[in-house]
């Protein structure tokens, strides 16, 4: 149903953080797309589009409104793909995945919420499906590294005849960063509120398979917690002597790539049994961080999903950091991170993944959705064949392994001995 329209990609959220953050890349990208600026303001929204220079100086910009339903129709209906920095997005995202559903529209977000991401899933999916729109969650440092990770590993693996993934392993070894935006922080606290709140919605996200296409179908692989800590050496020899404890994201990160092996009928694997842990060191104090790490991020989740509803919501919102604010432009430059992620194949093979930039993960980030944006707009011989409610790797893998490395992305697969 995504036939001819007035833009390539519409960019909602502008004026937002992370929304300027995309804009000014996409600017700064060059002319691949004919793009379109939306959120609530005009004037502001011209007043961002005035600080992207000259390739951005005759991009429209478009009225949208969450609260108002009929715009955001009107808004997907004039574009190929919508993408959307407006979060919290349990708070604000649903009416546009509506939009995007009904019309066809392809779209991509920024989310690390889960249950926005299910209930996404249980309400469009289908309707997407017949339309012919892909609604792609988590298309940022929430989820594409651990995403794509994943992806090639099996493309390598397959390659090599080497069998199917098995127990498989994302370490962050390195990440400068400093500060979290504002909603960053608001979208955290959305998510354990709903926990909180809702008895049916934490039982949901305390399980592993909560974004599963078929929680029946999937193996019985035992417990997978959320937050685990390791020897190195017990993940792969190449970490001997370092030590890994839990990864704030992977509550969320797991499930993705949970989901991308269920939508693709399990190719990574019926035995892919998927975690994700920091690297803490190697000094002396190495194994005590990681159990005190692991500890605390397990203890933290607990209690803020079961008792995050008796803190005040306007007490928190006044101690977060305001909508639109983020870590400075001298922090952010500062950034870096690398992610590798380890596997050991059906048949004993062993290989490691890389996925490393030299930013922040905001730069990042608004590296990863305009990719993304990009992708769905003008490579779209290289998308795959799914519709509906979809992760990265499920819906373009392939086209972000061949985009992103012309993007400062460094992306490696090895076979290790």
């Amino acid at each position: 149903m995504n036939t001819e329209r007035e833009f390539d990609i519409v960019l909602y959220g502008a004026t937002g953080f992370s929304g300027k953050l995309t804009a000014d890349y996409l600017a700064r990208s060059g002319p691949q797309a004919h793009i379109a600026l939306a959120g609530r303001s005009a004037e502001r929204l011209r007043a961002v589009r005035q600080t992207l220079g000259p390739t951005a100086a005759d991009w429209p910009v478009i009225v949208a409104d969450a609260s108002q339903p009929s715009t955001l129709s009107a808004m997907a209906a004039r574009t190929r793909v919508v993408l959307t920095t407006v979060g919290p997005y349990a708070r604000y995202g649903l009416p546009l995945v509506a939009a995007c559903a009904a019309t066809g529209t392809d779209y991509a977000d920024l989310t690390g919420e889960l249950m926005f991401a299910r209930n996404a899933i249980d309400q469009f999916h289908r309707q997407a499906v017949d339309t012919g729109a892909r609604i792609v969650l988590s298309c940022g440092f929430d989820s594409i590294p651990s995403d794509l990770n994943v992806y090639q590993l099996h493309r390598r693996v397959t390659e090599d005849n080497a069998g199917e993934l098995a127990d498989t392993m994302l370490v962050l070894r390195a990440f400068r960063q400093t500060g979290a935006s504002g909603g960053t922080l608001a979208s955290y606290f959305d998510a354990m509120r709903t926990a909180s709140i809702d008895a049916q919605a934490r039982r949901l996200v305390e399980d592993p398979y909560t974004l599963t296409t078929d929680p029946g179908a999937e193996p019985e692989l035992g417990p997978q917690p959320d937050f685990s800590w390791h020897r190195g050496r017990d993940v792969a020899p190449e970490l001997s002597g370092f030590w890994v404890g839990g990864f704030f994201q992977a509550p969320y990160n797991d499930r993705i790539v949970r989901r991308s092996n269920a939508l693709q009928e399990w190719t990574y694997g019926r035995r892919f049994r998927y975690s994700e842990t920091m690297s803490l060191g190697s000094s002396f104090v190495a194994p005590v961080a990681a159990r005190a790490v692991t500890g605390a991020l397990t203890g933290g989740f607990r209690v803020g999903n079961r008792h995050s509803k008796r803190l005040p919501r306007r007490l928190v919102e006044r101690m977060l950091p305001k909508p639109g604010a983020g870590p400075s432009d001298l922090s952010r430059r500062r950034g870096h991170f690398t992610m590798e992620t380890y596997t050991t194949t059906t048949t004993g093979a062993r290989y490691r993944a890389t996925y490393a930039q030299n930013c922040d993960a905001y730069h990042a980030t608004s590296v990863m959705l305009a990719q993304s944006g990009l992708a769905l707009a003008v490579d779209r011989d290289r998308l795959s064949q799914l519709r509906g409610v979809l992760t990265p790797a499920a819906a373009m893998g392939d086209a972000l392994l061949a985009r992103l490395p012309a993007a400062g992305v460094s992306i490696t697969t090895t076979r290790l001995a």
